[in-house]
């Protein structure tokens, strides 16, 4: 998949702002981004449901949204909001879906099969839709979407409905598939499911601020991240937060992590001394918050 100067506007709004992606075959490539951050739109065109206000696209070899028609028989698509029939059975949207991909009868019934053994829902075939939870709901999605055996996967914040323990079990089918080739792009709002993906874009405003594994780019995090324990920490982070070579700070139990400019942590841990501050202050790793944070933040994309 490769997207270049990717653009789409909404009237005066410019949702995706000059994006360029590079997507290997077999990868877990992740969005992570707040609400608002362009992640569903820039999904959308990669698909071929949205036209780009500019940009080009290139996906499975494919134009889009010249060929988007062709591409749609190859890619698979989750909503974040599940968009099966509530009203049907479990084994009723899967005979449905089955046939708008053109299956046989023959063919659907073996897949059909094969998803309901293979996603645990063997024992939900005769089950109304509407009335399964949140997990179960998500892995009749999954098996929906799969039926037509795709070579692309898109899933739009798929586990913001569901349990920890679901989210672990579909991302351990997820990687299933990425095994047996499955291209997947997953957009989330949640930084431990964007640890997981093999490569990560970070969108904020419509706009790519940062690109690459998260081991390289916790890595290459062009900032410092210290720890610090003591008292006063409500009163240290505020007085903090007014200093501008601090980019971030948040509290995390008894500490107080804090995302500051590169070389600035001798000077910073002085200021607070002369301001009565004591405190144990000690470097610790860059996470991929504080690389959003970061990236944000280096962008001048300061959220109000």
């Amino acid at each position: 998949m490769e997207a270049r100067g990717l653009s789409r506007d909404f009237g005066s709004l410019r949702a995706v702002d000059g994006v360029d992606l590079s997507v290997k075959r077999g990868e877990v490539y992740g969005f992570l981004g707040p609400n608002g951050s362009g992640k569903s739109t820039t999904l959308r065109m990669l698909c071929g449901l949205l036209r780009p206000s500019e940009g080009q696209i290139r996906v499975l070899d494919l134009p889009v949204p010249e060929q988007a028609e062709e591409l749609k028989r190859r890619i698979g698509y989750m909503t974040q909001k599940f968009s099966l029939y509530e009203d049907l059975t479990v084994s009723e949207n899967l005979q449905f879906l089955a046939s708008i991909h053109g299956l046989s009868y023959r063919l659907a019934k073996q897949r059909i099969e094969e998803s309901l053994s293979r996603y645990r829902l063997d024992k939900l075939r005769r089950q109304l839709a509407g009335t399964m939870s949140g997990g179960q709901k998500q892995r009749l999605a999954l098996a929906g979407c799969l039926l037509h055996q795709p070579e692309l996967l898109l899933l739009d914040e798929p586990t913001s409905a569901v349990d920890p323990q679901s989210r672990r079990d579909f991302w351990a089918e997820l990687f299933q598939l990425a095994d047996a080739g499955v291209t997947l792009l997953v957009s989330t709002h949640y930084m431990d499911e964007a640890e997981r993906c093999h490569r990560l874009a970070i969108l904020e405003r419509g706009r790519l601020v940062a690109d690459g594994t998260p081991a390289d780019l916790c890595r290459e995090l062009p900032a410092d991240v210290f720890s610090l324990s003591g008292t006063r920490l409500r009163e240290a982070e505020t007085w903090l937060t007014e200093r501008n070579e601090v980019l971030g700070t948040a509290q995390i139990g008894s500490h107080l992590r804090v995302l500051a400019e590169r070389g600035s942590g001798d000077e910073l841990r002085s200021a607070l001394s002369n301001e009565g501050f004591e405190f144990d202050w000690s470097n610790t790793p860059a996470n991929l918050e504080d690389v959003f944070v970061a990236a944000t933040r280096a962008k001048g994309e300061t959220r109000q």
